[in-house]
C-alpha cells in the first residue's frame, strides 16, 4: 500500500513535469484494491478500468514495467499504442485497462462463460467506479451473470465521484451493491479502507463462483483523494472539509495505527519503510529514463501475422523519410 501511495505521488509530479502525458492516481483506494487482489488466484482473470494501480502490484507488475508504459518507450510491452496508465499484462492474466465505461464488465461476464465451459477453475473480475453502474455494460453483464449463473466477481469501487458528479445524483439506491437483487446476483457491501474486510468479502464470493453458486457483487466504499486524472480539478467541485474528512479515514493511516496498536509496528520501522519504498520509484525512474524511443516503425507491425509486401514497401518509405530527416521519431 505504501509502494501503490510513493508511486502515485512521484507519477503526479511526472505529468505535471511534462515527462509523461497522463497519470490516474489511485490515492484513498489501495485497500481496497489489494486486499481485493490478495484474496484471488494468480490464474484468475482481471479486467481493470484504468486506477488499479494497487492490483497490478498484487501481480507482481514492476515499477519498471508501468513507467515504460507511462513513457510510451522502446520497452513498452504495448509499443506506444495505448495512452498512459491503460496498461496490460497477459502473462499475468491482466487485460487491458478500458478507458469506455463500463466495457469491461461484459468482456469479464464472457471470459467467465467461456471458463465454466473450458472447466476451468477460476474467477473473472471487472473492476469499475460508482459511475459505471449507471452504464448500459452493468445492467447487461449482471443481467447475463445472473441468468448464466457466471463465475464472476463484480468489484465496485465506489470511490463517491463519477468524475465531477457525486454518487448522490447518480443513483436514487441505497447502495450500489443492492442492484444485484434484480439480477439475482448477491450483493454486499464492505468498507472499502479495512484491507482485511475487502479480503474476506472477495475470499467468499471466489469460493460461491469456484463451487458454482454464480457470481457476487461487492461494492467497497472508498474515497478517491486525489483528482479523477491529471485533466482533473477537484476542488471546482468538492469541499475542502469533505476532504478533509476522508482524510482521517485514509486506509494506509489506518492500517499503520492498527499495527501500532497490536505491537506488530514501530514508528521508526514506518519510517524507513517509506523511505525504502520511495527509494524503489526514484531507481525505478532512473531506469526507465535511460530507455530509447520506441522504434518509430513499430506501428507497421502485429497487423498481420506475416508482414504483406505492402507493409513492406511502407516501411522502406517511413525509413528513408526518418534518415532524411523528413519526420521526427
Amino acid at each position: 500500500m505504501l509502494l501503490a501511495r510513493a508511486f502515485d505521488e512521484r507519477c503526479l509530479t511526472l505529468q505535471r513535469q511534462g515527462r509523461i502525458g497522463f497519470y490516474v492516481p489511485a490515492m484513498g483506494q489501495e485497500a481496497a484494491q489489494i486486499g481485493c487482489g490478495w484474496a484471488l488466484d494468480p490464474a484468475d482473470w482481471l479486467f481493470p478500468a484504468y486506477r488499479e494501480l494497487g492490483l497490478a502490484l498484487t501481480r507482481g507488475v514492476t515499477l519498471d514495467e508501468l513507467l515504460c508504459q507511462f513513457f510510451g518507450n522502446a520497452q513498452d510491452r504495448l509499443k506506444g499504442r495505448q495512452m498512459p496508465n491503460h496498461y496490460g499484462y497477459r502473462d499475468r492474466n491482466f487485460v487491458v485497462g478500458s478507458s469506455p465505461i463500463g466495457t469491461q464488465i461484459i468482456q469479464a461476464v464472457g471470459a467467465a462463460m467461456a471458463a465454466r465451459r473450458r472447466g476451468d477453475a477460476i474467477v473473472t473480475i471487472p473492476f469499475f467506479g460508482d459511475g459505471a453502474t449507471s452504464s448500459n455494460d452493468f445492467h447487461a453483464g449482471l443481467n447475463f451473470a445472473g441468468v448464466f449463473r457466471v463465475p464472476t466477481i463484480f468489484f465496485c469501487q465506489n470511490n463517491e465521484w463519477a468524475i465531477s458528479l457525486p454518487r448522490s445524483r447518480q443513483t436514487a439506491a441505497k447502495t450500489l451493491a443492492e442492484k444485484g437483487g434484480a439480477y439475482g446476483v448477491p450483493g454486499e457491501v464492505v468498507d472499502g479502507n479495512d484491507v482485511h474486510q475487502v479480503f474476506r468479502a472477495v475470499r467468499t464470493a471466489r469460493a460461491r463462483a469456484i463451487a458454482g453458486d454464480g457470481p457476487t457483487l461487492i461494492e467497497a466504499q472508498v474515497y478517491r483523494l486525489g483528482p479523477h486524472s491529471t485533466s482533473d480539478d477537484p476542488r471546482r467541485y468538492r469541499s475542502d472539509a469533505e476532504l478533509a474528512e476522508w482524510k482521517q479515514k485514509d486506509p494506509i493511516g489506518r492500517l499503520k495505527h492498527e499495527l501500532l496498536d497490536a505491537g506488530a509496528w514501530t514508528e521508526e520501522q514506518d519510517a524507513a519503510l517509506l523511505e525504502e519504498v520511495r527509494g524503489e520509484v526514484a531507481q525505478a525512474l532512473a531506469r526507465t529514463e535511460t530507455v530509447g524511443p520506441a522504434d518509430p516503425t513499430s506501428f507497421l507491425d502485429d497487423v498481420y501475422a506475416t508482414r504483406t509486401p505492402a507493409l513492406d514497401e511502407q516501411r522502406h518509405y517511413l525509413e528513408e523519410m526518418l534518415k532524411a530527416g523528413m519526420v521526427r521519431q
